[in-house]
């Protein structure tokens, strides 16, 4: 029988609604000296079954929910499932050759992390409980898709507030980190290995898709462009020119590349410089686009920072709308988990008021499907991607 967690008698309703967390303040007593990462059954003050999950004195989330059934067992099966279910999930939404095969929480799997590159699999076990059970997850990526090539990507510090190491490496035979995928059409270079996150933002795919009409002939400024997705979609829908701005050489270089790998190298320019810096200058210069596109990375992971990350996204929508012709289009994400979907088209309307400009929505929506939104689950819902047209006020 598995050791019991005793929840107090008042509970977030989170709890009760079904999100998988349950936090340390919300804990009443254990039966017994539990080890961290340990499977336990969570029963409520008066003794009924909430679920089972796996435990973490050392995290500030104790105990992260598997499953609400009282019988089902967790083992190696229970993750052969999990996983075999998650992944009838993208085949039926269409995601099956590049996606994101399991996402956390959505998938009934907290804290796992897992993208599919064609034949490819990168793993990320953000948690001790998780972590323990990776020979698990590693075995059911075999029995499903009976492949080799499987490569775990935890340097991530979230790890430390669970008492792991960062730490990265093959959980199969070794093979050659550097691939290429295809998506919508076009090639690009993927770096499992030493690439942001676990080596492409598979999220945007849809959003990337996006912005077909409105760049065509059109001349486009990429701010924070990485390895210029965005970009060398907007080349390929037929842009008229194309700038893509990172601070990173090595993104820049791998812009270029991909630029190179589709034919674009002589169509679109990449410029390792500051965005911040450089959208600050040419906002009071005559340089003009017909579209800015905004993709920056997340402001903050921290809630006592909320306000500074709102403060950024502000400063840069502003000068993105300072840089456009009248009828522009302004192309916009956050990536900031903490940041609302309210929050942030709230920062864009002031952002637009203090430019003296007019917005018209084309379209706000998330993530990709294959990263789902579960309702009640705000954790899963934390990309937001606008595009507005931007006109004068009359």
């Amino acid at each position: 029988m598995i050791p019991a967690v005793i929840l107090k008698r008042k509970i977030s309703r989170r709890v009760e609604n079904g999100h998988p967390w349950i936090f340390a303040n919300e804990i009443a007593e254990t039966e017994e000296q539990l080890s961290p990462g340990e499977i336990v059954a969570v029963f409520t003050w008066d003794k009924k079954f909430v679920g089972k999950g796996y435990f973490n004195p050392r995290s500030q989330i104790t105990v992260r929910l598997l499953t609400r059934r009282e019988k089902e067992e967790i083992n190696d099966q229970f993750f052969f499932n999990r996983i075999e279910s998650a992944w009838a999930y993208r085949k039926r939404t269409g995601y099956t050759e590049n996606c994101r095969l399991v996402f956390g929480e959505a998938d009934g799997l907290p804290a796992l992390i897992i993208d599919k590159f064609n034949d490819h699999f990168v793993v990320q076990t953000l948690s001790l409980g998780i972590d323990l059970w990776k020979p698990a997850i590693v075995k059911a990526l075999n029995g499903i898709f009976k492949t080799q090539k499987i490569y775990e990507r935890n340097d991530v510090p979230v790890r430390e507030l669970e008492g792991l190491v960062q730490q990265k490496g093959f959980l199969s035979e070794p093979f050659d980190t550097q691939i290429i995928i295809q998506e919508n059409g076009l090639k690009f270079q993927v770096d499992l290995e030493n690439g942001q996150k676990t080596g492409y933002f598979l999220d945007q795919q849809d959003n990337r898709r996006a912005i077909q009409h409105i760049v065509k002939d059109a001349d486009v400024l990429g701010a924070f462009c990485y390895t210029g997705t965005f970009e060398i979609h907007a080349a390929h829908y037929g842009a008229k020119s194309v700038l893509g701005l990172d601070i990173s050489e090595k993104a820049i270089a791998g812009a270029r590349h991909n630029a190179s790998l589709n034919g674009f190298e002589d169509k679109v320019e990449f410029q390792a410089v500051n965005a911040f810096d450089v959208l600050k200058k040419w906002s009071r210069e005559p340089k003009k686009y017909d579209v800015v596109m905004l993709d920056p990375p997340a402001f903050t992971k921290n809630r006592e920072h909320i306000q500074k990350a709102l403060t950024g996204y502000k400063e840069i929508n502003l000068r993105g709308m300072k840089l456009l012709r009248n009828g522009g289009f302004l192309v916009t994400s956050s990536c900031t988990n903490l940041v609302s979907p309210d929050n942030f088209l709230e920062v864009i309307q002031s952002a637009a008021q203090d430019a003296g400009k007019k917005l018209r929505q084309v379209i706000f929506s998330t993530q990709s499907p294959d990263h789902p939104v579960v309702w009640g689950m705000e954790n899963t819902h934390y990309l937001k991607f606008l595009i507005v047209e931007v006109t004068d006020q009359m």
